[in-house]
């Protein structure tokens, strides 16, 4: 898997350019601290780790992440169609999202996204 950093998003026009950049900055901000502090509700952890990981990654065409950052910033959001504090629905809609975004554009998660997710989440498991 190819370096994280600051992403290149001149393939976009100006609009979804915008939208990528703010999708990104969330993404990175709230990702994790979100994921430990709901790791054992979130029954869909892998596959949000595994599109994290597609997202920054510099291989992964610059569409295809802009694509997968506003799924997963979807799933940050604090105020969505299902707030996460209802027991069992509260991540229906985050899981939705995510899995509509990763069905479009699973062609584009590579083996070692979903291997990277897995050990991620095995050393969250132990600690």
């Amino acid at each position: 898997m190819s370096t994280m950093g600051d992403t290149d998003w001149s393939g976009l026009d100006r609009e979804a350019r915008d939208k990528a950049r703010s999708d990104e900055a969330q993404v990175r901000r709230g990702f994790w601290p979100k994921l430990k502090r709901n790791f054992a509700r979130v029954p869909f952890a892998e596959d949000a780790v595994t599109a994290y990981f597609a997202a920054f990654d510099r291989e992964t065409p610059v569409h295809v992440r802009a694509g997968l950052l506003g799924a997963l910033a979807y799933f940050l959001l604090p105020a969505d169609i299902v707030p996460d504090i209802l027991p069992a629905l509260g991540f229906g809609d985050d899981a939705a999202v995510l899995f509509g975004a990763i069905k479009l554009l699973s062609s584009n998660i590579a083996p070692h996204h979903r291997e990277a997710a897995r050990a991620t989440l095995d050393d969250m498991k132990a600690e």
